[in-house]
């Protein structure tokens, strides 16, 4: 029986979409090849019918979840408008997403693993990234691509880090000081004066 070509672009979407949550639970290192088809509901031949390896899923999940992060800020900033970064901001510092692993923002679930992947992973990586920082800027009282750039590291590092700890407060108090510190430099950027003694 011959195989339309949407179901099979809906089947590749599918183990994407699994392997993007598979390697933010377990990590890279944490899941092979059977796993993840376990986690998308396919046979691993199946998986090898779309995916030469792991190494191409995983560049592939990788890159849909921060085209998914990119496309969640337009989403913000167009639902909200000029309240986006405020709404944003308390989504993604929130406990919800904070904890949630598998689902949560692939910047800082899979950038460490990124770190020890392949130049074609990391090429895609950077233009992506890059792709977020527009985004990002767009919405921003400065549109400044460098304000953007920090913001996105202040925020995914700072899940990172509340995703370390134990001590729920202490998790609390991280998130509530890089809201304060996302406020104040996304207010500070907006200074001309300010900025320009920066450069």
């Amino acid at each position: 029986m011959k195989v339309s070509e949407e179901y099979k672009q809906s089947t590749r979407q599918k183990i994407i979409e699994a392997a993007g949550r598979g390697f933010r639970k377990h990590s890279y290192g944490g899941l092979g090849v059977d796993g993840l088809a376990k986690e998308a509901g396919v046979t691993s031949g199946a998986f090898y019918g779309h995916f030469k390896s792991k190494d191409e899923a995983f560049q592939a999940a990788t890159i849909q979840g921060l085209i998914d992060y990119r496309d969640g800020v337009k989403k913000f900033q167009t639902e909200y408008g000029d309240k986006w970064i405020s709404e944003f901001l308390d989504y993604y510092l929130g406990e919800k997403h904070r904890n949630d692993l598998a689902c949560g923002c692939a910047l800082p679930g899979l950038s460490a693993d990124v770190i020890r992947s392949n130049d074609a992973t990391k090429k895609d990586y950077e233009q992506a990234l890059q792709e977020i920082a527009v985004a990002i800027a767009d919405g921003l009282p400065d549109r400044e691509i460098k304000t953007a750039y920090a913001l996105m590291s202040l925020l995914s590092g700072t899940v990172t880090i509340t995703r370390s700890v134990q001590d729920n407060n202490l998790a609390d108090n991280l998130a509530f000081a890089a809201r304060i510190a996302a406020e104040n430099l996304i207010n500070i950027s907006a200074v001309p004066e300010l900025n320009k003694s920066c450069e």
